[in-house]
């Protein structure tokens, strides 16, 4: 049986850990099932623990956020609604009150 190679660096060493195949060089997981049906390139994105984020949702920061080239900061607890989410480095797209439009990293905010 031969397992598909990393969609992620091309590695052909992947192998089976339960219902997903793994890439041992980058540690890129995804499902076999997707792997079969060519939908792996679909990236997701995940809060700091770990819930699926889907455009729309409300999220709420988990840490103060220093607003670059402001004196403005972002503090715990403010709730974000209707974010967007993109490709990069920020992955959240969103409006927050007070402040306007921001770009946040997923790894600072919670799904509510």
């Amino acid at each position: 049986m031969s397992l598909p190679p990393c969609p992620k660096c091309n590695s052909e060493y992947t192998y089976e850990d339960g219902a997903l195949l793994v890439c041992p060089e980058c540690a890129h997981e995804w499902s076999a099932d997707a792997a079969a049906e060519g939908e792996g390139d679909a990236k997701v994105i995940k809060d700091a623990v770990g819930n699926v984020l889907q455009d729309g949702d409300t999220v709420s920061v988990i840490k103060d956020l220093k607003v670059k080239g402001s004196s403005l900061v972002v503090k715990v607890g403010t709730k974000v609604k209707n974010i967007r989410l993109v490709e990069g480095d920020h992955d959240i797209d969103c409006k927050i009150d007070g402040i306007g439009a921001m770009k946040l990293k997923s790894e600072f905010v919670k799904k509510v």
